[in-house]
């Protein structure tokens, strides 16, 4: 029986897990990875103390801190559900594993949205990506193709633009990022912006070569021939493994207090996996620590 398991080791599950040590809380984190989204990010610029930092370089100097505290880690480790078991938590792993806790601190993140159309399952990972910044430097002199219009989409498309023949835009709204980061790409000679199309379908041999778009406005069709299609349209929240006992909005976020209780006693969430608006690191981190604190308060007040 621990006293507090938190799921998740971005930025809210390594901040919490700190926080939870620091109050000499007996802690399991369990997470299928170290980092999540922030493992993508190649540059951050607006997270206190750094004026420029990598995002794996961040998450490592985020777990170095964690490893300070003898606190026990399952990475690799999938959380499949949370249950309430009376006044106590069971969680168990895809693997099978079950643990239970007095408290839960759910900090899972999200994962990126799909396309749904033909061939994106088929071509996952034979020219369909969800990550330019792993992927980027194998479509180096090649035609490509940039899904989406946010500051992810528009991140993507300036990492590409630097090595890759030409890049094309497909976003289905006006360009939605920062102005910052659309100044930064406007000017690409080999950069095609196409908003208002949708991605119809995408085909290949035994590698992506086109993807078919639509014009919503007019009907037009078009085929663009790329060997790569990075999908930059959004993000889904890893909450299942407590949907059947938290209450979720329609987006599937977990819905939080403004001290990270969930409405469940014992069972607290943070970051992206929540309905707290803004995602950024900085604000998953403070809600990581508030999860902790707030964790803290209810175990010591169940009497140990």
């Amino acid at each position: 029986m621990y006293d507090l398991i938190i799921i998740g080791g971005g930025p809210a599950g390594l901040t919490a897990a700190v926080y939870a040590a620091r109050k000499l809380i007996k802690t399991l984190l369990i997470s299928q990875d170290l980092g999540g989204q922030v493992n993508e990010t190649l540059r951050i610029e607006n997270y206190m103390g750094y004026q420029f930092v990598e995002g794996p370089e961040l998450i490592e100097k985020f777990n170095k801190q964690v490893t300070q505290y003898p606190l026990e880690q399952k990475v690799g480790s999938k959380v499949s559900s949370v249950s309430r078991l009376d006044c106590h938590f069971e969680v168990k792993t895809e693997s099978g594993e079950t643990f239970q806790s007095k408290a839960v601190i759910l900090a899972t993140g999200k994962r990126s949205r799909s396309l749904n159309v033909p061939g994106e399952a088929e071509y996952r990972g034979k020219g369909v990506s969800y990550c330019a910044i792993c992927d980027a430097p194998v479509f180096t002199g090649m035609k490509v193709a940039v899904i989406g219009g946010g500051n992810s989409a528009l991140e993507a498309s300036y990492d590409l633009i630097k090595m890759a023949e030409h890049v094309y835009i497909v976003s289905l709204t006006p360009l939605t990022g920062d102005p910052i980061t659309i100044n930064r790409i406007k000017d690409a000679r080999n950069l095609t912006i196409l908003l208002e199309h949708q991605v119809e379908k995408i085909e290949g041999d035994k590698f992506v070569e086109a993807v078919h778009i639509k014009n919503i406005k007019t009907g037009e069709r078009k085929r663009l021939e790329v060997a790569g299609i990075f999908v930059e349209i959004g993000l889904v929240p890893n909450s299942e493994p407590v949907k059947e006992i938290a209450a979720l909005n329609q987006w599937g976020e977990v819905k939080v207090s403004t001290t990270c209780e969930t409405g469940v006693p014992g069972l607290f969430a943070a970051g992206d996996v929540t309905d707290t608006p803004e995602k950024q690191i900085v604000i998953a981190a403070g809600e990581g620590a508030k999860a902790a604190l707030q964790a803290d308060r209810y175990i010591r007040n169940l009497g140990g």
